[in-house]
């Protein structure tokens, strides 16, 4: 058993070596979070080109009364399938016809009118003529002639009013499509303008997507795609460009492309979330990193940076494609910088680390570390 004044002895000698220091001297050492570095490397990236868009009407339309009256007849259902031309409903179109009746009697009527005042006033010609009647008696007569004239056009407008009137009393579709939605009901009283139904065209159908700027290249009239939707998985419609937008979008930095999609057993509906492939991309010495180092952070993806030896800046990336475990950058970092690829969770920028090999054994330098081995 040790005496009790030397166990005293031996546990006072920690703090006499610490009153043993300088003043100057710092008598307590941090350790520095030990890391696993690897350059950026360049490689060759395969990509496909796959983007999301949606499936429009290349028609489609809100077609609205263009006369008032009432709701005399539907004669297409909801759902039904209709050719342009083709009549939907009608809209009062007795008292429409009788309308027209009345201006073409009135043009009858305005014709006569006109003919009588031109004999009439070439009577007066022959008396003013013959000196047996006044100017002012030839002037009457021909103001009334241009008089009957302006009826008789007047009547001729009316009559062209009442024309259109029971021409539009039966609304017809502006193209072929499917009637998706009916606003109105038989005998319900309308006034112009009102919302009769919806039509839109299922055939052709269109897909409408954006691509990045950076394979806005790949895109062009008359390109043809495969097209796939969720409804059916196993099919792929074919489709073709129809148009680029000519600007990439200043916000979102997309290209607006629409194809035309084939589609003759009618299976596709607008609305549907469709996928576009736009095929292989091939790419030479591509900057990538292990997925490994790149941090997400609040103001996006973040890696560590060697910046000396042994100490590290913190570098904010754009990044692109995952392909295999490794990171497309594409701003940020250039081939050859050496960042950390493990145990950078806790680090800060200008962290002070110590440089491990993919082992664990120290690293003689982190100018320039070898890529780990890949497993």
């Amino acid at each position: 058993m040790i005496p009790r004044a030397r166990r005293t002895a031996l546990l006072l000698l920690p703090f006499a070596a610490l009153a043993g220091c300088g003043a100057g001297e710092e008598a307590v050492v941090v350790a520095r979070p030990p890391v696993a570095v690897a350059p950026v490397a360049a490689r060759d990236l395969v990509d496909r080109i796959l983007v999301t868009g949606e499936l429009i009407a290349v028609n489609e339309a809100d077609v609205a009364a263009e006369v008032d009256g009432r709701v005399t007849a539907i004669l297409v259902d909801e759902g039904s399938a209709v050719a342009v031309g083709e009549t939907v409903l009608e809209i009062d179109t007795e008292r429409r016809q009788l309308e027209l009746d009345d201006a073409r009697a009135q043009v009858e009527e305005a014709r006569a009118h006109l003919d009588q005042e031109e004999r009439e006033t070439d009577r007066w010609r022959l008396l003013y003529a013959s000196k047996t009647a006044s100017q002012a008696q030839l002037d009457a007569a021909e103001a009334e002639l241009s008089l009957a004239r302006s009826r008789l056009t007047a009547s001729r407008a009316r009559l062209g009013l009442a024309e259109r009137a029971l021409r539009k009393a039966s609304v017809a579709a502006p193209f072929s499509g499917v009637v998706s939605r009916r606003h109105v009901s038989e005998g319900e009283f309308i006034t112009a303008g009102t919302d009769l139904f919806d039509l839109v065209s299922v055939d052709p159908i269109e897909i409408e997507f954006r691509v990045t700027e950076r394979d806005s290249g790949r895109v062009e009239l008359g390109q043809w795609l495969d097209v796939s939707v969720a409804p059916f998985p196993e099919r792929v419609f074919r489709a073709e460009v129809t148009m680029v937008s000519p600007q990439i979008d200043p916000v979102s930095r997309t290209l607006r492309v629409k194809a035309r999609v084939e589609d003759e057993e009618g299976l596709l509906r607008p609305g549907l979330f469709a996928r576009a492939d736009l095929g292989v991309s091939e790419r030479a010495a591509v900057p990538m990193i292990p997925e490994s180092a790149v941090l997400q952070r609040a103001d996006g993806s973040v890696v560590f940076r060697m910046v000396g030896p042994d100490q590290v800046e913190r570098v904010v990336l754009a990044t692109g494609v995952i392909r295999d475990g490794y990171v497309e950058v594409v701003e940020g970092l250039e081939v050859g910088d050496v960042i950390v690829v493990r145990g950078h969770a806790r680090l800060v920028d200008g962290s002070r680390v110590d440089v491990r090999t993919p082992a664990g054994e120290p690293a003689l330098t982190a100018a320039r570390p070898a890529e780990p081995t890949p497993e």
